[in-house]
């Protein structure tokens, strides 16, 4: 792969052609944008950097909006390699918070029941993520990217949600497919029953204000003062974190859900190697002569 990968402060030429392979750009998304939300505003911008109305803009991979992390975004000839890109192996710092469930398994959505959870030790986590490793079978999320007869599955769990279908859950599952996935590591980084830890929750430190989140509901489950565990989880394209925090909920006796979720890694990159949107749009100004 001989595309470019620009670092923090450099600045591209204006003309595509001079990156004959396109140009991946690893973004750390903002928490509460949408991926469609990153590449709506980095096409933008390099579209009129580059003066090319057809440019090619996309991503490889999906980030759901509550999450942040590594989000790659390819330009130009490098769409060609979104895919490829995409198959890679992905790692995540996950934040699961026992004891109380949501329709969406994350923040999106208010609890919607809660269960005992005083049986739910440090040990106890420790014991049960072992059966989660390995290849498996995973129920993907109602409120999901997973295209279900070309409806996303979100589309219709939100439907289903607003409407105020009584057994939301079974009826949508009845459409969605299982996917086989493989978890290849499992570290406990940390457990406690205190309130929620920013470290964890991914919230991006980039300034731009000009964002279209509002309409992406963050619910608050801090106050509940429920057990939560911090997570690394390896695993394969299409696992999907949410569904393994319901998992390990059910597996331990009680309910659960994701209360903070960063993307570590995809493929061979890395946190560390991310820009964030301030930096990524800044890579399209005009040099000053």
């Amino acid at each position: 792969m001989s595309f470019l990968i620009p670092v923090p402060g450099a600045r591209l030429s204006r003309d595509i052609a001079d990156y004959p392979e396109g140009i991946v750009i690893p973004v750390n998304k903002p928490l509460r944008w949408t991926s469609a939300d990153v590449i709506r505003k980095l096409k933008f911008a390099a579209i009129k950097h580059f003066g090319k109305k057809n440019l090619k803009v996309g991503h490889a991979g999906t980030l759901d909006p509550l999450a942040t992390g590594i989000l790659l975004v390819c330009i130009g000839p490098a769409c060609r390699m979104a895919q490829s890109l995409q198959d890679t192996d992905k790692e995540y710092i996950a934040l699961v918070r026992f004891g109380a469930t949501t329709p969406s398994y994350d923040l999106e959505k208010p609890v919607d029941r809660m269960f005992p959870y005083e049986h739910i030790t440090e040990e106890a986590v420790r014991v049960a993520l072992p059966a989660f490793l390995g290849e498996q079978e995973q129920v993907a999320p109602l409120f999901s990217a997973k295209s279900v007869d070309g409806v996303r599955a979100y589309e219709l769990a939100r439907k289903l949600y607003r409407s105020g279908a009584g057994n939301l859950d079974t009826t949508a599952l009845e459409t969605l497919h299982r996917s086989r996935i493989t978890i290849s590591e499992l570290e406990l980084l940390d457990y406690h029953e205190a309130f929620f830890s920013e470290e964890v929750s991914g919230e991006s430190t980039s300034s731009d204000k000009r964002t279209p989140s509002s309409r992406i509901h963050l619910e608050d489950t801090s106050a509940l003062g429920l057990p939560e565990a911090t997570i690394r989880i390896a695993c394969s394209k299409g696992t999907y974190i949410r569904a393994f925090a319901r998992d390990l909920g059910e597996a331990l006796g009680s309910g659960a859900h994701l209360a903070g979720l960063i993307r570590s890694r995809s493929g061979s990159f890395r946190l560390s190697d991310t820009l964030s949107m301030d930096q990524a749009l800044s890579l399209f100004e005009l040099r000053k002569l």
